[in-house]
């Protein structure tokens, strides 16, 4: 019954952010920028969340360590929240939902709400920011592209990006006043 509800709640947006889906899923139309996107989303996998966690205890030493602790913590919840939430509200992906949106990379999972790249971007980038402001000029754009990959790849509508966004900010706060 709930999955009744908001698969047509989800196809009210999905009508909606169709034509933007499509013009954004269009640039893949030009190799280079698909191959740009296809490796800034494989970064943002974890490859390169991973090694931030690695690099912060040797340039930073205690700090970095108790740092990395929070991301890694964060990350944890992070995965449990958007793993339960893609199970319950099952939002298909735009590439499955419409033909003339094409994945341009291969989908982690099925389902698309919230964006989990967009939601660990955001919180990793936010919680080390914290940490260490003098990362944001690195990590703010980076974090954007991650965002914009996930539409721009075909596998996410941008309301998918935002909740990620706002539940990565979200769970960032929360492990910033904790710690």
């Amino acid at each position: 019954m709930y999955v009744n509800q908001s698969s047509a709640f989800f196809a009210r947006f999905d009508a909606a952010e169709f034509a933007l889906c499509v013009r954004m899923n269009g640039s893949c139309d030009h190799r280079s920028v698909r191959a740009f996107f296809r490796i800034i989303s494989r970064l943002g996998d974890g490859v390169a969340w991973y090694v931030l966690m690695l690099v912060l205890p040797l340039c930073f030493g205690e700090r970095g360590v108790v740092a990395t602790g929070v991301l890694a913590l964060t990350g944890a919840t992070g995965l449990l929240l958007y793993k339960a939430l893609k199970a319950r509200l099952v939002r298909e992906r735009p590439c499955f939902t419409f033909e003339s949106v094409r994945a341009a990379t291969r989908a982690l999972d099925r389902y698309s709400f919230p964006s989990g790249h967009t939601l660990h971007a955001v919180a990793f980038s936010s919680v080390a920011i914290h940490y260490f402001p003098h990362l944001a000029w690195v990590l703010v754009p980076f974090t954007v592209l991650i965002a914009a990959s996930r539409v721009i790849l075909g596998l996410h509508y941008p309301s998918d990006v935002c909740a990620g966004a706002l539940l990565g900010l979200g769970l960032a706060r929360i492990a910033i006043s904790v710690f």
